[in-house]
């Protein structure tokens, strides 16, 4: 089995920085032992101005029939199994076996970190990935349907025949693939990791439940809005009908949320951002991310509350940055805390960067004495979700018992709502939102809780400021006062607890 990915650059950005990001030195020829054989990487080419990797995979069959007959059914438990020992194409086409090197191999790569130049994981770059023998259960038109619109600009097939000696045999199911286009590099490999043995349709290997958490951190940021997303989830998972049930009961949760760009479980904005006609628009959830981010940094903050984490997007963006020492995720779901922690990887996770993230189950209803004293508290899509009767009892628990240095609030504006051709006229964006504000009406409401517990106020659009209707996400940024802070007697009441609520109580 064979791969190569390959780049260009300039004297500023040289190609050979795919070295730095693959973690493999470009003047070396290194072997990785596998469960099936042994993994190559090497450089046949490494310039400034161009570089390809090689991923070559050497599938010892001896061994790949010992593993098998060791599970007692062979090859996933296909009915040819016995055959299958025999005549194979294990060793030779990219499948189950290459993604399973391919993450092995590229492991920090995949999850998208460089310790030597962490700048460059997150910059898109021009990348060529070619597979010479690409198993295809559905043909060219299939391997198209499943990398177009994950952002190559192109997509080349070329079916491999059966036998060239007699082209009236016509074509096998093998495809020669090539793909061109600036992506982000752990962006193709995750794609290809879930992919491969998605187009194979069959997995060497048993299909336990950790294979579900395993398609969805592969697929994070790009699974959930795919429009064949049922059909990869069925064959990633072997077609098990309770497995593929959980992870699109998932991967629908966080399409909702995708949807208009908000936090998956937030469940807010529920409309579908346009995308732009000369280029590919980013979504909002990230534009939101990075407003977030910005603030808490101009801010100084250190320590900071994630009020309402849901399923720990901005909690794991956080953590890609140092300068955040302590981050705590507190949302009323245990569900969604739940997958918060499997997108963290906690228990995998080293003791060091452990160390700096907790997730808490609480109520944002309620005042709560662990969430005292920290930096900063973010408010992200969360007030929306409550009923205005009770917005109270969160500013006080917030604002009056919390109290941290900044608070950031971030909340859709209703008046953007006419750009979103998806949502119909009068509708707001999900329909668990209990209100929307306009500008005018999100302003108010900030300068009075301001006002009220000793707090400034400035404001921030997210996403394109449209001049007639603003923008699609409005975020306030509260500064508290030295001085002057108000008694809690002149504040609404609101219970003080540390008792954890139940779930699917309002935070």
């Amino acid at each position: 089995m064979f791969l190569t990915i390959s780049t260009t650059g300039t004297p500023e950005r040289p190609a050979t920085d795919l070295g730095f990001l693959l973690h493999k030195h470009p003047g070396k020829a290194q072997e990785f032992t596998t469960s099936h054989g042994t993994a190559h990487v090497f450089y046949p080419e490494a310039t400034a101005e161009r570089c390809t990797a090689a991923l070559l995979l050497e599938v010892d069959p001896v061994a790949l029939v010992r593993r098998s007959q060791g599970k007692g059914k062979g090859r996933g438990g296909a009915p040819d199994a016995a055959l299958a020992q025999y005549v194979n194409d294990r060793p030779y086409a990219a499948s189950s076996l290459f993604a399973v090197a391919l993450g092995k191999v590229f492991r920090s790569a995949l999850a998208g970190t460089c310790a030597a130049r962490p700048e460059l994981p997150g910059r898109p770059r021009p990348l060529r990935v070619e597979l010479p023998a690409l198993p295809a259960r559905g043909g060219a038109d299939l391997v198209r349907r499943l990398f177009g619109p994950l952002g190559w600009d192109s997509v080349r097939t070329e079916p491999v025949a059966l036998d060239e000696r007699f082209p009236e045999w016509g074509d096998s199911r093998y495809v020669r693939l090539v793909l061109e286009g600036e992506l982000k590099l752990d962006d193709a490999l995750r794609q290809l990791y879930v992919l491969l043995p998605v187009l194979d349709d069959a997995k060497h290997y048993w299909i336990a439940p950790d294979e579900v958490d395993k398609l969805l951190r592969a697929g994070d940021g790009w699974l959930a809005a795919h429009p064949e997303h049922a059909l990869i989830t069925a064959r990633y998972l072997a077609r098990h009908k309770r497995l593929t049930q959980d992870a699109m009961e998932r991967l629908e949760l966080a399409r909702l949320a995708e949807a208009d760009g908000s936090e998956a479980g937030e469940l807010d904005d529920a409309a579908e951002e346009q995308p732009d006609d000369t280029q590919r628009s980013v979504p909002l959830a990230v534009r939101r991310r990075e407003a977030i981010l910005a603030a808490l940094r101009s801010a100084g903050a250190a320590r900071v509350l994630d009020l309402g984490c849901g399923q720990g997007q901005l909690v794991q963006a956080l953590l890609k940055d140092p300068s955040f020492t302590e981050i705590v995720g507190v949302d009323v779901s245990v569900r969604a805390l739940a997958t918060a922690a499997r997108r963290l990887r906690l228990e995998r996770m080293g003791e060091r960067q452990s160390s700096r993230v907790t997730l808490l189950q609480g109520s944002l209803a309620y005042t709560d004495k662990r969430l005292a004293g920290y930096d900063a508290a973010v408010l992200s899509e969360v007030v929306e979700h409550l009923d205005l009767p009770r917005l109270p009892a969160l500013e006080y628990a917030v604002f009056g018992a919390a109290r941290p240095r900044t608070v950031l609030v971030t909340t859709p504006n209703v008046e953007y709502n006419v750009r979103w051709e998806s949502l119909p006229a009068g509708h707001v964006r999900h329909r668990d939102h209990r209100f929307e504000w306009n500008r005018e009406e999100f302003r108010a409401w900030a300068g009075e809780v301001a006002a009220r517990y000793g707090y400034t106020v400035v404001y921030a659009p997210v996403g394109e400021d449209d001049p007639e209707v603003g923008p699609p996400t409005q975020m306030a940024v509260f500064t508290a006062a030295a001085t002057d802070f108000p008694s809690a007697t002149e504040t609404p009441s609101a219970t003080e607890t540390t008792d954890t609520p139940k779930e699917g109580e309002a935070a």
